[in-house]
């Protein structure tokens, strides 16, 4: 019911700020914020899905008198690879005249994208994207508040000592582990971490394979897993490879002591694909979902009434909720700056200093010298009776919570 009276008070102030600023007590024109996403393609649900938290975020800056004294309004731009990326933010800039860019799901897209922007002098602000380089290409115009691929492998690797390797009652000391990965900036920088991680850690790393995220075939990368007998298969991908995954180690009868997907795993799409039996018990390492503690998360349940009331259904993914975070900050830097501008945002960003567990994802706000955000981490969750529970770190797990085996069926 809490949630529910927060979700009334937003609406009743939504619309007394839609009010206001159709009234023409703000004669400026509208901040336009180019949405850089997959909206077409085998990744448009995903893309859809991130800009869905942008929309709550611009519903509730709008209802909060907006941004600088303006309305927000999003415009979409469609990109569904990094070429298209490019082309999408030139349309948007000569033809829409956005004032800035937020995205993307897709690292390779976000690459192109923002550099794109910079020649038009143009913010571009990151939320969910994580490639590594995507930062420290110090790029002038660019900042990402969400989490980057650093903290997809610290988290897997604390995942894999703290959870997976008492629950295979083994220490992760000679640990053997399967690393899999797709082949762009995304999955290539996130195994290369944990592989350092997990050879740090006294982990026997027996493989690492790498394939295209578009591949159709996984069948010798899984027989060269299966080969090398690990303890444990880590996957980072996206969905249509991580379903193909784990559909490939269904059918060639690879039973390893534990599955641990990166990136991927957690949606009705890989509910539907797979099915909940062959699931239960896998882990996956992915944003904060919405049954985190509301001490992680303060405001995630009033994120997820206000997701309901929009668009009638629960979240199709958690990437929607950091997606809302992101931009969140993002509005808080732009009124700290009192400006559009990249140099004047960065520094306002630069400034901040939020602690952990202040937006509905968990994050805090502090940058470091690549405009990084250091406050913003992985969750990990588990399949349990066909549904995703979140099941580390403990303080965000609810009460009650634990972990169930984690062997194959």
């Amino acid at each position: 019911m809490k949630h529910t009276s927060k979700w009334k008070q937003w609406t009743g102030a939504a619309l007394l700020g839609a009010a206001a600023l159709a009234s023409g007590t703000v004669a400026a024109q509208n901040i336009k914020i180019g949405a850089i996403n997959p909206y077409s393609g085998p990744l448009a649900l995903y893309g859809t899905e991130v800009t869905r938290g942008y929309e709550l975020a611009v519903d509730r800056i709008n209802a909060s008198g907006g941004l600088l004294g303006r309305r927000v309004e999003l415009v979409r731009g469609d990109a569904s690879n990094p070429q298209q990326g490019i082309a999408t933010v030139e349309q948007l800039a000569v033809k829409d005249k956005v004032d800035m860019y937020m995205g993307t799901y897709i690292s390779g897209i976000s690459l192109t994208a923002s550099d794109a922007a910079m020649r038009y002098n143009k913010l571009y602000w990151e939320t969910n994207a994580v490639a590594v380089n995507l930062t420290e290409r110090g790029l002038p115009n660019f900042i990402r508040s969400g989490p980057d691929g650093n903290a997809f492998a610290v988290t897997s690797v604390n995942v894999i000592r703290n959870l997976i390797a008492p629950n295979l009652k083994k220490d992760i000391k000679g640990l053997k582990v399967w690393i899999e990965h797709e082949d762009s900036i995304y999955g290539t920088g996130i195994a290369q971490v944990q592989r350092k991680l997990l050879t740090d850690a006294g982990a026997q790393v027996v493989g690492v394979g790498a394939h295209p995220a578009r591949t159709i075939d996984l069948n010798d990368s899984v027989l060269r897993a299966k080969q090398a007998a690990p303890d444990v298969v880590v996957q980072t991908g996206y969905v249509p490879d991580g379903n193909l995954l784990l559909r490939t180690i269904r059918e060639q009868g690879f039973k390893p002591g534990a599955i641990l997907m990166v990136g991927t795993g957690d949606t009705p799409e890989t509910l539907e694909a797979i099915g909940a039996g062959y699931l239960e018990g896998i882990l996956v390492i992915g944003y904060p979902r919405h049954d985190i503690t509301e001490t992680f998360g303060p405001g995630q349940g009033a994120y997820l009434a206000a997701y309901r009331a929009k668009y009638k259904a629960d979240p199709i993914a958690p990437q929607g909720m950091a997606a809302y975070s992101g931009a969140m900050i993002m509005a808080e830097a732009v009124k700290a700056a009192g400006s559009l501008d990249p140099e004047k945002v960065r520094a306002a960003a630069a400034a901040l200093d939020k602690p952990e567990s202040t937006y509905p994802s968990g994050f805090g706000a502090k940058f470091d010298k690549n405009m990084q955000n250091t406050r913003a981490w992985f969750t990990a969750s588990q399949w349990q009776g066909g549904k995703m529970v979140t099941v580390f770190p403990q303080n965000a797990a609810l009460p009650g919570v634990g972990v169930k085996p984690l062997a194959r069926p």
